[in-house]
């Protein structure tokens, strides 16, 4: 039986990983307008869950699918970077990869829009 290799918690490792994922976040800002435009208006909406939240659950659920929606446009900016590398020709499969990653986008901001308005709604008009 092959034993497998447990290797100890490497500072240098986490640190590195840090720095790919800053890069990462500093390259969506930089190509990216749509990342953009969510992170701008994180600046309200974080603050805004924050005090619009009635406890810690509540709070988290606001900030959090707001969170999701960054993640799912990150991995739609990384989904279109790949296509693009191999081939900027039109192809009927890179275009479908595109727009389904974008779709993944559009359904995500669903999420918080939905628990948004039941958040709200319940502690504005009482459901």
């Amino acid at each position: 039986m092959k034993k497998i290799k447990v290797h100890a918690f490497d500072v240098g490792r986490l640190w590195a990983a840090t720095g790919y994922s800053i890069n990462g976040l500093k390259a969506s800002f930089q190509q990216e307008a749509a990342f953009r435009l969510e992170i701008l208006l994180s600046i309200i909406i974080l603050p805004a869950a924050w005090y619009l939240g009635r406890d810690g659950l509540e709070r988290s659920l606001l900030i959090g699918s707001w969170l999701l929606v960054l993640v799912v446009e990150l991995l739609n900016s990384a989904v279109e970077s790949i296509v693009d590398r191999i081939s900027r020709e039109q192809h009927v499969l890179s275009g479908r990869a595109k727009d389904q990653a974008s779709a993944a986008v559009l359904i995500t901001l669903f999420i918080p829009a939905t628990i948004w308005f039941a958040i709200l709604l319940d502690r504005f008009w009482l459901i």
